[in-house]
């Protein structure tokens, strides 16, 4: 494995972005996963989108029904021992970025990962953690 999507990458691949569709098809599966903090938060917006939902309540079931689809066809990484004193150790250090972001970062750096993402601005916060963001066309 190579390389962790953080949520706004899933997000993203989820709605066809061209860029992100076409580095995802460039890769081995092997060599791509997402984090268990990456599912926490789909399904979290997921489940509220169940339970706002009135006329439309199918539709929200349909979503929650694709993205559990989605996840069956994934590498998911657990947040196990090693992620938790990453995790840790970046809170010792007092990195201010939030802390699900700061968790997707703990299991990227426990399995030495390199995380895709656009936010830049928070996870460049985060000491020797490699990132890319596959969202922007490479230039020739």
């Amino acid at each position: 494995m190579k390389y962790v999507l953080d949520t706004d990458h899933i997000t993203l691949h989820q709605r066809n972005h061209p860029q992100v569709v076409g580095r995802i098809q460039e890769c081995m599966p092997d060599d791509l996963a997402i984090t268990v903090v990456t599912v926490q938060e789909q399904m979290r917006g997921r489940l509220a989108e169940v339970s706002r939902a009135r006329s439309d309540l199918h539709v929200a079931y349909a979503q929650l029904q694709a993205t559990v689809d989605y996840f069956c066809g994934l590498t998911i990484l657990a947040f196990d021992m090693d992620a938790q004193q990453q995790f840790q150790q970046l809170q010792a250090q007092k990195i201010r970025i939030g802390t699900l972001d700061l968790r997707i970062a703990a299991i990227a750096l426990s399995q030495n990962l390199t995380l895709i993402t656009r936010n830049r601005r928070d996870f460049e916060q985060v000491p020797v953690l490699q990132i890319e963001d596959w969202s922007q066309s490479i230039a020739n």
